[in-house]
């Protein structure tokens, strides 16, 4: 899949260091986007940076936490100087705490909500603002879950289904506000099934590779799949908006 319709133009990924984020960059920077790839782990952007030279557009690390507000108002303030204003946000980065509610860890419920929901809202926040001083038409695509439409029996998987689920609220918050506003910015929510990425891995370590575990995932889908779904999104015509877009692998039920 390619597109001639983000080219030059400045997109935001979080989350841009591994994974869907990384894939996500990539396949952009290939379609001609001024990449700013945002993310903890900086130094892997500006590599991946580095592979990209040559491509129809280009990346650009940013390091943020996304768990500190003052991180994400600096970064966004940084590339709207140093790159222009913006056209394209991706709400990717994502966090995945082993930990249930009723003997739950309080710490890692709360970096979880800060990672899927608050970031997500500050980042709307700011570049809408950007979108709105420069007049442009931007699209803002907050990558989701299956988890955001129905709680999974995995143990200890705590605040994740319910941040997922108030990322869809906030979705359809938003475009209800850009509508009233009447903005020409499109909304989309995007919720893959199971991804083959890291994030298990990371948030169940050991337990990840158990029997129990392994008959409860099928194959998952690759990254560049959601990658292509979000080149999908934002090809669509000016006056479609594609609200929610659902990617499961073929055979699997979420």
């Amino acid at each position: 899949m390619s597109s001639t319709t983000i080219v030059g133009k400045i997109a935001i990924v979080t989350g841009a260091s591994a994974g869907i984020g990384k894939a996500i960059a990539e396949l952009l920077v290939k379609n001609g986007a001024i990449v700013a790839g945002i993310a903890r782990r900086v130094e892997h952007v500006c590599q991946h940076a580095q592979e990209l030279a040559g491509e129809k557009g280009s990346l650009h690390g940013y390091q943020c936490d996304l768990t500190k507000k003052d991180d994400i108002l600096a970064a966004f303030k940084k590339i709207n100087t140093e790159l222009g204003p913006i056209s394209i946000l991706i709400n990717n980065a994502g966090a995945l705490k082993m930990s249930g509610i009723i003997e739950g860890d309080i710490e890692k419920w709360q970096a979880v909500v800060d990672t899927n929901l608050m970031a997500a809202a500050i980042c709307i926040r700011e570049a809408v603002a950007s979108m709105k001083a420069n007049s442009i038409k931007g699209h803002l695509i907050n990558i989701n879950s299956t988890a955001g439409h129905i709680v999974l029996d995995y143990p200890k998987f705590g605040f994740y289904p319910s941040s997922k689920f108030a990322l869809r609220a906030l979705t359809e918050t938003v475009r209800l506000e850009i509508n009233r506003e009447k903005l020409p910015i499109k909304i989309t929510n995007v919720s893959p099934g199971y991804v083959e990425t890291d994030i298990v891995k990371l948030a169940y370590g050991e337990f990840a590779k158990d029997e129990t575990w392994s008959a409860r995932t099928a194959k998952g889908l690759d990254v560049i799949d959601i990658a292509n779904a979000v080149l999908y999104v934002l090809n669509t015509p000016e006056h479609v908006n594609v609200t929610e877009l659902t990617v499961v692998r073929q055979g699997n039920a979420v």
